[in-house]
């Protein structure tokens, strides 16, 4: 059952260590893959209009009390994650860049060419799908093993240390962040609780099927 998958599985594809500059032509392609999917799913839900993600609602409340720039929060927020990577034995690669590279790219194509859907109903299934295929994704650039983002990196790291299953440590991650920005004074939408909710179980279905497919 994907639910219970504990580690990132490694495939064929898979790097051996994600410190690497020159990786196999296979592992940069399922890696970009991952990402533009990763970046696809995170500009639905924005194009979605139904909720922001957890950890811009986090970003949106720390902005309502201390007054800087949400941009700025986000920034600072992604430095004090990377900062818990040193405890965690959480190693950086070429995907650690990409990821916010990629990622940005996407949201931006999807805010500039895809239209918010004018129905409501709409708009909800609209950041449903937009949650799955961020998990999706997800699965996909982690089993490259080139460096994941600092979001996945502390889910990878934490659950090394505790041991639970992947969509547990990613759900516990996403909720109690909401949790947080939403006491500050953040905005909490359907779209940010399917993602608390839903990201858990959609990475490790992408897990799921990548191990399944390529094993």
């Amino acid at each position: 059952m994907f639910l219970s998958i504990k580690n990132v599985p490694k495939v064929y594809w898979s790097s051996k260590k994600p410190l690497i500059l020159k990786p196999k032509i296979s592992t940069f392609f399922f890696l970009c893959f991952g990402l533009i999917l990763f970046g696809l799913g995170e500009g639905l839900l924005i194009v979605s209009t139904s909720g922001a993600s957890p950890w811009s609602v986090l970003a949106q409340g720390i902005f309502l009390n201390v007054g800087l720039s949400v941009g700025l929060i986000t920034i600072l927020i992604s430095i004090a994650v990377l900062l818990l990577w040193y405890p965690l034995k959480q190693i950086p690669g070429i995907g650690t860049i990409l990821n916010a590279l990629i990622i940005g790219i996407m949201i931006d194509f999807c805010i500039r060419y895809v239209p918010t859907p004018e129905n409501y109903i709409s708009q909800i299934l609209l950041g449903a799908i937009a949650v799955v295929i961020v998990g999706l994704g997800g699965g996909i650039y982690l089993v490259a093993n080139l460096g994941p983002g600092p979001r996945d990196g502390l889910m990878v790291g934490l659950q090394k240390i505790t041991n639970l299953p992947i969509a547990s440590v990613r759900a516990f991650l996403e909720i109690s962040v909401m949790s947080i920005g939403w006491y500050l004074g953040g905005t909490v939408g359907i779209g940010t609780l399917l993602f608390a909710f839903g990201i858990g179980p959609a990475v490790a279905l992408g897990l799921f099927l990548v191990k399944k497919t390529f094993s």
